[in-house]
């Protein structure tokens, strides 16, 4: 049974992958909880706040312990959080020597935080592979079609020619950035929790200990140690949510420019051919761009998750009082569609049908208009770039209004022609020799992708 798309049989693989889903199950987030317990345990046994034998004890114990998940789901509906009734089961399974010391010092929201830290932590695992495959799939085509003319838009209108692979660098010069943010967050936002009842580790005595034992608890669960508690300080988490919410918002910019080049009247680009893929139940001779489609809507739906976050920063005095939950449902899902637009992005870039042809014809289509500009700033040093645009205004419109074409207008100006003979005329109305710097521009990018990989291989 399912109420939402991510976990729905029929829809499920369109929103998210099996592999990212499965690291926040029930049964891996129970499986975190444990190992947070476990954990804890070693640590305060190795800074002798408890007996120095017990924490390795305890984690050989709970490594064994088979949750009783019925159990755990009517006594967390009761109590309102599942830490409490799953101590309760982890006692019961553990020898009372040891036993005693499960949770020691600890709170609920310490115990459920580093369990969602240990997914956050293993998410975003998989939004860097992705980022990778992404940057290197946007590399080659940034290369291949460094050189391949369009039309640049602009209001969705013609503006001034461009290539397909000053498109896709600047694509690609995105998920760097995205790429970069993810090393920053991996070093700033993934912090071990640990403050007992009120942050203040008053439980486990007046000096040290408490900030050793979580010094060591960030050891044991490869997690930074934070420099106080910070469980009513929620940036950290509200980054993350708002960091896939910018590369959903980046993928959803890909997938627009997909959506619109490929309809007929632009036909420009396709997604790959799968069988049916794309098909309608009435026009057989649709090929709709589902992925870009799932992209664009995931897009929007993790930007309406990073607004959870923001909003559970706002929590009162030392413990929220609901706030904190809109984490719960804002993690899960935002990651889940996360990585399940990156996987539709490389589906859709990976195999993208290219169409050289269509490009070059629509870039011709407006029969010289997009060249406005090169002709008003070739003129513009002899009249002033004010009477220049008002002279090549008026050419495109009467090209416009009487259906001719742009060079054909301005060869019968005597204002331009006296200081143009044909041949300067023609080639300012080239559009290939007004693509400016972004074929430079793409060289920069693609020898920032190259000097990050070299970097990565000295390291």
């Amino acid at each position: 049974m399912s109420i939402s798309a991510l976990d729905s049989r029929i829809f499920r693989n369109l929103f998210g992958t099996e592999e990212v889903r499965e690291i926040f199950t029930d049964e891996a987030y129970a499986k975190f909880l444990v190992q947070t317990e476990a954990a804890l345990a070693r640590a305060e046994s190795k800074v002798n706040a408890i007996p120095a034998d017990v924490g390795d004890a305890i984690t050989s114990v709970l490594g064994n312990i088979e949750l009783d998940f019925d159990r755990l789901s009517r006594e967390t509906e009761i109590v309102g959080y599942p830490v409490l009734p799953l101590v309760m089961q982890l006692v019961e399974n553990t020898p009372e020597d040891l036993a005693k010391y499960i949770h020691w010092g600890a709170t609920t929201q310490d115990v459920m935080d580093n369990a969602s830290m240990l997914q956050i932590k293993r998410g975003l695992d998989l939004v860097k592979r992705d980022l990778n495959k992404l940057i290197d799939i946007l590399q080659v085509m940034a290369e291949k079609y460094r050189d391949t003319p369009m039309a640049g838009r602009t209001h969705l209108q013609h503006a001034l020619p461009c290539t397909f692979g000053y498109k896709c660098a600047v694509y690609l010069s995105s998920i760097l950035r995205h790429r970069d943010r993810l090393r920053q967050i991996e070093r700033r936002c993934l912090l071990v929790q640990f403050g007992g009842a009120a942050g203040t580790l008053a439980s486990l005595g007046s000096d040290r200990t408490g900030i050793l034992v979580r010094a060591q608890l960030a050891k044991e669960l490869e997690l930074e140690d934070p420099m106080i508690t910070w469980h009513v300080a929620r940036d950290n988490i509200a980054e993350v949510l708002n960091f896939l919410a910018l590369i959903g918002g980046t993928l959803g910019k890909i997938a627009l420019d997909i959506i619109v080049m490929s309809s007929n009247e632009l036909d420009e680009v396709a997604e790959p051919f799968v069988p049916h893929r794309g098909a309608s139940s009435t026009m057989p001779q649709k090929r709709n761009p589902i992925s870009s489609e799932i992209i664009l809507a995931t897009s929007k739906l993790l930007r309406a998750n990073a607004s959870l976050g923001l909003d559970a920063m706002v929590v009162d005095f030392e413990r929220a009082s609901g706030p904190w939950h809109l984490e719960w449902v804002a993690i899960p899902e935002s990651f889940t569609y996360a990585v399940g637009a990156l996987y539709q992005t490389t589906f859709a870039l990976s195999g993208l049908c290219v169409k050289e042809e269509s490009m070059e014809k629509n870039l011709h289509s407006t029969r010289g208009l997009i060249v406005g500009e090169a002709v008003m700033m070739g003129l513009a040093p002899f009249v002033g770039r004010q009477r220049a645009h008002d002279v090549v205004y008026e050419a495109c419109k009467s090209a416009i209004e009487h259906d001719r074409v742009l060079l054909d207008v301005l060869k019968e100006n005597t204002e331009v022609s006296e200081h143009f003979n044909e041949a300067k005329l023609t080639q300012l109305c080239d559009p290939l020799s007004y693509l400016g710097s972004g074929q430079l521009m793409v060289d920069d990018v693609l020898k920032r992708v190259a000097e990050g990989k070299a970097g990565l291989k000295a390291m």
